[in-house]
């Protein structure tokens, strides 16, 4: 039997959308053990932000447009976790707020125990919401990351609100 063979029947569960979860998750437990929960939350907010500025800009330019109304930013929102594999849909909406469920994350199990991995989810929402709506407070109400069965997330559009949750407001 040739090395190759001796490899390509074994089934290890080892595939690129694999791997690259258990990369994020392993990189999102090291830094909530080294630097502490808050901290490494700090570090996946900054790349939620990012991302969250791409998607947006992305969003916008295929629309041809200068910003995504609060119906367009509420599809975007659904859009992009659906393309990415997660389960959001629209539970409540009203002028002020858009409360979302989710029953599957994209970092699907990976996800269990690294509740700062949320901040992605909070960054993107965050971030496309104010850069469209001026303002945006995103409230992390359960999460499958802390044992919640699934996720529910609401996002505010207006300052005047006494909730919890992380505060967007638009970059000039």
């Amino acid at each position: 039997m040739g090395e190759k063979k001796m490899f390509e029947n074994l089934d290890l569960g080892l595939e690129r959308d694999v791997f690259l979860r258990t990369l994020v998750r392993e990189l999102s437990g090291v830094l909530q053990e080294v630097v502490g929960l808050d901290e490494a939350a700090g570090f996946i907010s900054t790349v939620g932000q990012r991302i969250g500025t791409a998607m947006n800009n992305d969003y916008k330019n295929k629309l041809e447009v200068n910003n995504l109304n609060k119906d367009q930013v509420t599809r975007a929102l659904v859009d992009l976790k659906e393309r990415i594999k997660g389960d959001f849909y629209v539970i409540e909406e009203t002028e002020d707020k858009v409360i979302f469920g989710n029953n599957k994350c994209p970092f699907e199990d990976k996800v269990v125990g690294r509740p700062s991995l949320c901040m992605m989810t909070s960054n993107v929402f965050g971030t496309i919401a104010s850069q469209n709506m001026g303002y945006a407070k995103v409230s992390l109400d359960e999460t499958i990351a802390q044992g919640d069965k699934g996720c529910r997330v609401t996002v505010y559009f207006n300052e005047n609100n006494d909730s919890d949750g992380r505060e967007y407001f638009k970059e000039e």
